[in-house]
């Protein structure tokens, strides 16, 4: 089966990262899927919105370290993992849909996503420092946006987690809802967006990502 899953409702595509037994760690081939799905999704008219998630009982563990000491490092050439991430920048709306732990570069793939909504089982937390990388997809400018610098700070020094609630008193999160209610709810807010004029979303979506571009 893919590691990466597509289900069509309407307007709305529903992204599933699919390696459950790994947590959805990103594999080098698995970029390189996802990048295309949602560039692929993106160039179809017929779909207005897209939610990405998680094969429980993790969002994304970042990537396979395992899987990167085998292929020498490969990961660093591997298309989709500049400083956007592997799903880049998308025009169509993107809401992640965070079902459990959120950590590193699958906390960098959470924070590449227009908003998000959480589990009351999701955990976030960068832990780069802990095995001594840097962060290499934008997390240093868009953690600091959503939570301010200080919060930034705290969570990238100590490499902690902060739980859902903490999430959405921050500003991380939009939402934080049963964890059996996740999807039905980010798949109803992604029908609200493809219900309205296309061209008008896409307009403000500009309008957002020129004010972050200048922030």
């Amino acid at each position: 089966m893919s590691a990466v899953l597509v289900a069509r409702q309407d307007a709305v595509a529903l992204i599933t990262l699919n390696r459950p037994e790994q947590r959805n760690a990103l594999t080098g081939e698995m970029i390189s899927l996802l990048t295309e799905t949602v560039e692929d999704l993106d160039d179809d008219a017929g779909i207005r919105a897209m939610v990405l998630t998680g094969a429980d009982p993790a969002f994304c563990a970042g990537l396979d370290l395992r899987a990167l000491a085998e292929g020498g490092g490969a990961f660093a050439t591997t298309p989709g993992s500049g400083d956007r991430g592997p799903i880049g920048s998308p025009t169509t709306p993107l809401i992640g849909a965070v079902n459990g732990a959120a950590v590193t570069g699958g906390f960098e793939l959470a924070l590449a996503c227009h908003f998000l909504v959480a589990s009351e089982r999701a955990r976030f937390a960068d832990t780069h420092a802990r095995v001594g990388i840097m962060p290499g997809w934008g997390l240093t400018v868009r953690l600091p946006e959503r939570i301010g610098v200080t919060r930034a700070r705290e969570m990238s020094f100590t490499g902690n987690f902060i739980d859902g609630a903490t999430a959405q008193a921050w500003g991380l999160v939009n939402h934080v809802v049963p964890h059996e209610a996740l999807l039905s709810t980010a798949l109803g807010l992604a029908a609200d967006i493809a219900g309205n004029d296309p061209v008008a979303v896409a307009r403000l979506g500009a309008i957002y990502d020129e004010g972050d571009a200048v922030g």
